[in-house]
């Protein structure tokens, strides 16, 4: 397939969750909002001004409706989003104490991980620059793993680029089956967006550059380490830079990750530059620790530009 022949730069596919977020402790009171890598990755992306689209399955429910109206204004493609009478969305609970702030979530049997390869919208999917998955995508049943695979075969047919952010959730599944299915993504994949954390759980490697080395050998065209405050680090097989972090007043770091993610998909498909790329995503995911949230933090374009413009002068 050409590049005129793409009509959309980025296609995420996972797991969204509506997000029940502490607000008082007596009596309890929760807000609500919005959460799920994939999804979270797909709206920093659009926000940036990339022309996106989301594939997952909801149930037929009033969760599933809030999603479905959080795309549409974020001016995201859900044409093919399915709907399920049979399952429900998930949904997911964050409480805070002195330790910071703890995940509870009610996603079994979610109309999401029920999703099956014959599911996917093949010809949409071909139709983007970039497919982008998570390994929380692949962990939450075997039919959505299989599913994710074969949206690799179709992205990798059309000519696209693959990305992926392992994502490791041992709740989800056990270390030895998540290295295997998590390896095997790798070796398939153009752009690998891990966090440190993660990185080394999944390799045992504690120093940085040798988790670059690890994963370019296994077949990663690009890997942003993301290393928290202190940015991250990128390599591909002839250029290895480390980007400093932006110090802000972090409030709430709940989808920073997913942050960088989009925003260095977004960049890089403007820019084809690593560097400019990495160096941008840092500059959102530090905006996005500022607010409380998985979406609202999430900035645009416009207040990215500034922020990195009053950093320069």
């Amino acid at each position: 397939m050409t590049e005129a022949a793409f009509d959309l730069d980025l296609v995420a596919i996972g797991e969204p969750l509506v997000e029940f977020a502490q607000i008082r402790d007596e009596p309890p009171e929760f807000r609500m909002g919005f959460g799920g890598d994939s999804s979270n990755c797909a709206i920093a992306a659009a926000r940036q001004g990339a022309k996106v689209g989301y594939f997952t399955a909801l149930g037929s429910d009033r969760f599933g409706d809030a999603l479905m109206h959080l795309w549409q204004r974020e001016g995201i493609d859900v044409s093919q989003v399915l709907r399920r009478s049979d399952a429900p969305t998930g949904i997911y609970f964050v409480t805070y104490d002195e330790r910071g702030h703890h995940f509870t979530y009610v996603r079994d049997g979610s109309a999401a991980s029920r999703l099956r390869p014959e599911d996917l919208p093949e010809a949409w999917i071909a139709r983007a620059r970039i497919l982008h998955l998570s390994g929380i995508g692949q962990a939450i049943s075997s039919s959505a793993c299989d599913t994710l695979f074969r949206a690799v075969e179709i992205a990798k047919a059309a000519g696209a680029l693959v990305a992926y952010d392992p994502n490791y959730r041992p709740r989800l599944w056990p270390l030895p089956r998540a290295r295997a299915i998590i390896e095997t993504t790798i070796e398939l994949c153009d752009i690998l967006l891990p966090g440190l954390d993660d990185a080394r759980a999944l390799t045992g490697l504690e120093d940085p550059e040798q988790i670059c080395d690890r994963w370019l050998e296994r077949g990663a065209k690009i890997v942003a380490l993301t290393l928290g405050a202190r940015g991250c680090l990128v390599a591909t097989a002839d250029r290895r830079l480390r980007i400093g972090g932006y110090p802000v007043t972090a409030v709430d770091a709940t989808g920073a990750g997913d942050t960088f993610d989009g925003a260095f998909l977004a960049e890089y498909l403007r820019t084809r530059d690593v560097a400019r790329a990495a160096t941008y995503a840092n500059a959102a995911a530090a905006l996005s620790t500022t607010g409380l949230g998985a979406i609202a933090p999430i900035p645009r374009r416009e207040q990215v530009e500034r922020f990195l413009a009053g950093r320069a002068a």
